[in-house]
């Protein structure tokens, strides 16, 4: 943490082109998006500009978010190695509420 990156914020009010720096202050890249699950109302992560292209940051490796930088629990090489973006997101899962427990149990497999 840094005196110049200012007060800590909300994440909802996080900027487009806001750095984004490793845990010893490296810079990484720049804030893209700001992800947030609505459905619960908590941070849920970041895409960011890197120099290798778009990397996505889970919430929990965000240690920081300040008026003018973000600053990661990473290191500049773990940072790096974040995963890329994936446009389509994560996988989809749906109940099947007609099935039963013993049906479940009774599943060909």
């Amino acid at each position: 943490m840094t005196d110049d990156d200012g007060h800590a914020v909300s994440y909802k009010v996080l900027s487009a082109g806001t750095p984004v720096r490793a845990a010893d202050g490296t810079p990484v890249g720049t804030v893209l998006e700001v992800l947030e699950n609505t459905a619960e109302h908590i941070f849920d992560g970041l895409v960011i500009e890197t120099p290798a292209g778009r990397r996505f940051v889970d919430a929990p490796e965000v240690a920081r978010i300040a008026e003018r930088a973000v600053t990661l629990t990473l290191s500049a090489e773990d940072a790096a190695a974040l995963p890329e973006r994936d446009d389509k997101g994560g996988p989809v899962f749906e109940a099947n509420t007609k099935a039963g427990r013993f049906r479940r149990l009774w599943r060909p497999r």
